[in-house]
C-alpha cells in the first residue's frame, strides 16, 4: 500500500511538472477591441460584421467614427485596434507610413482585389451618351453631356469626400488637358454619390462619378473610365504629372501591434479573415439597395453566412 501511495504521489508530481511545461493558451483581454467606422457602406457593415465575430468569441467591442486617413495614426497610438478595409490606392501610403513609424502591423489581405476610379453608370454606355467611352479621350467631345446646375457650364466629375483622395482628381483633369471643359466637385459622403447615380439612371442623364469595386454597384453595372495606365511615381504627389489612372490594388487589414498579445484569439481570427468581392458587395447592398441600417445588415449577413465566417474562428 505504501509503495502504491508513493507511486501515485510520484505520478502526480510528474503530471504537475508536465502540465507546467506546456504553456496555457492565453485568454483575450476584457479590454474592448476598438473598431473604426468611416463613411462608406461596406466599411461600416464590415465593422459590425467583424465586431459580431469578435463578440461571438466572447470579446468586448467598441465602435468609433474615424477619419479614413488619420485612422492609421490612431491605430499606431493604440486609440483604435484595427482597420479592416485598407484600400491600396487611397490609404496605402498612410498605412505604410504608420507601419514605418512603429505600432501598426499588417494583418493580412482580403481575397477581393480593388479598383477606385472615376466612371459612368451602365446606361451612359448602353445609350451611347458619350460615344467612345470608356476611353477617356471621348470626354473631349462630350462636355455638354455632363454639365450640371452647379458646374459653371463645365462638365462635372463628382468625386467622393475630399478627405478620401485630396486633389488627386483635380490634378488629373488638369494633367489630361481637360481643365477648360471639366470641373471636379466633392460629395459629402457615399450616400450623395449613390443618390446621383440613381437620379442619372432614372433621367437617362450623363454622370461622371467616383466609384469603387468591390461595391454594391458591381451587380447593377458600372463602367470605369480607362485613363492612361498607372505606373509607380506617375501621380503628382509622387513626382509625376498626375495624368495616370488608378492602380488595381489590394485590400488589406491593419492592427495595433499589441493585439496579438492582448487579444490572441481575436487576432488569429482576424488574420485569417478574408472576404471576396461578392461578399463585400453583398454587405454594402443590404444598406445601399435594401435600405437596412448598418447594424441590421451586419446581423443579417452574419446569420446568412455562418459557413463563411465560422471557420475563421477555429
Amino acid at each position: 500500500m505504501k509503495k502504491l501511495t508513493n507511486n501515485l504521489m510520484a505520478g502526480a508530481v510528474a503530471l504537475a511538472f508536465a502540465t507546467a511545461a506546456v504553456p496555457a493558451m492565453a485568454a483575450d483581454s476584457s479590454e474592448p477591441i476598438v473598431i473604426p467606422t468611416h463613411n462608406w457602406s461596406s466599411q461600416v457593415v464590415m465593422a459590425y460584421v467583424i465586431g459580431g465575430i469578435f463578440e461571438n468569441m466572447g470579446n468586448n467591442v467598441e465602435y468609433v467614427p474615424a477619419d479614413s486617413q488619420a485612422v492609421y495614426e490612431a491605430i499606431r497610438n493604440g486609440d483604435v485596434t484595427i482597420s479592416h478595409e485598407v484600400w491600396q490606392s487611397s490609404f496605402g501610403k498612410s498605412f505604410y507610413n504608420a507601419m514605418a513609424a512603429g505600432g501598426v502591423i499588417d494583418a493580412g489581405t482580403h481575397a477581393a482585389a480593388t479598383l477606385e476610379e472615376m466612371g459612368v453608370p451602365q446606361h451612359v454606355i448602353d445609350n451611347n451618351l458619350c460615344p467612345g467611352l470608356p476611353n477617356w479621350e471621348a470626354l473631349k467631345d462630350c462636355k455638354d453631356v455632363f454639365v450640371t446646375a452647379d458646374s459653371g457650364g463645365k462638365g462635372r466629375w463628382l468625386e467622393g469626400p475630399q478627405s478620401w483622395h485630396g486633389d488627386l482628381m483635380p490634378e488629373r483633369v488638369d494633367a489630361l488637358g481637360l481643365g477648360d471643359d471639366y470641373v471636379v466637385t466633392f460629395a459629402g459622403g457615399a450616400d450623395a454619390l449613390w443618390a446621383e447615380v440613381a437620379a442619372s439612371k432614372k433621367n437617362n442623364t450623363g454622370l461622371i462619378v467616383f466609384n469603387w469595386t468591390p461595391n454594391f454597384t458591381d451587380a447593377d453595372g458600372f463602367v470605369f473610365i480607362e485613363f492612361p495606365e498607372y505606373t509607380e511615381g506617375c501621380r503628382k504627389a509622387d513626382g509625376g504629372d498626375g495624368s495616370c489612372g488608378s492602380p488595381k490594388g489590394w485590400l488589406k487589414k491593419a492592427a495595433n501591434y499589441k493585439m496579438p498579445k492582448t487579444h490572441p484569439a481575436a487576432y488569429t481570427a482576424y488574420s485569417k479573415l478574408s472576404f471576396t468581392t461578392t461578399q463585400i458587395g453583398q454587405m454594402a447592398a443590404l444598406v445601399d439597395v435594401d435600405g437596412m441600417t448598418h447594424q441590421d445588415a451586419a446581423t443579417k449577413w452574419l446569420a446568412d453566412n455562418e459557413s463563411v465566417w465560422k471557420p475563421f474562428t477555429n
